[in-house]
């Protein structure tokens, strides 16, 4: 099992890996999200060449990846996707822990994310891994730009939630 900066040649290995592991949606009543378009190859790419984009492989296949950026001054966990054939083996808990390790190591005092509040393998599991639920008077212009475009975006259809992680 490796963790190593995605290439530019795996980007739509990437997108596959987020359609395979949206389709889990649809088991909780969000088929809208299952039926969203993987990030753009586009986005993909501005991602790997600000050093945002991480792949998790097994035996030489990646199996997860992870998309960070900047939000408010700190590091935000954008998207951490696992293919149902890596699915319940800690590939994404590696991913996010790889993360933080990183954001430590570069001075930043937390890690945020956002997702959806009562979906088990989101909210539930993001505080399983040390984040807690922000308030909305704890949000900075930068989260609150993120959750506008998730509402914009009907991401909304369940209750979404920003979360940090104290570094």
């Amino acid at each position: 099992m490796t963790i190593r900066p995605a290439r530019p040649d795996e980007l739509e290995v990437l997108r596959a890996i987020e359609v395979a592991a949206g389709a889990l949606f649809r088991d909780v009543g969000l088929g809208t999200v299952a039926d969203e378009a993987p990030p753009s190859a586009v986005v993909l790419r501005g991602a790997l060449d600000r050093g945002g984009l991480w792949v998790l492989e097994v035996d030489g296949r990646p199996l997860a990846y992870l998309m960070d950026d900047v939000v408010d001054g700190e590091a935000h966990l954008e998207q951490v996707s696992v293919h149902p054939d890596g699915a319940r083996r800690g590939l994404g808990a590696r991913l996010v822990e790889h993360l933080v390790d990183r954001a430590r190591a570069a001075g930043f005092a937390a890690v945020t994310l956002t997702t959806y509040r009562d979906v088990p393998w989101n909210g539930p599991y993001y505080e399983r891994l040390g984040f807690r639920p922000l308030a909305d008077d704890e949000l900075g212009p930068g989260l609150r730009a993120v959750r506008a475009a998730e509402t914009a975006r009907g991401l909304d259809r369940q209750p979404r939630l920003a979360m940090r992680r104290e570094l």
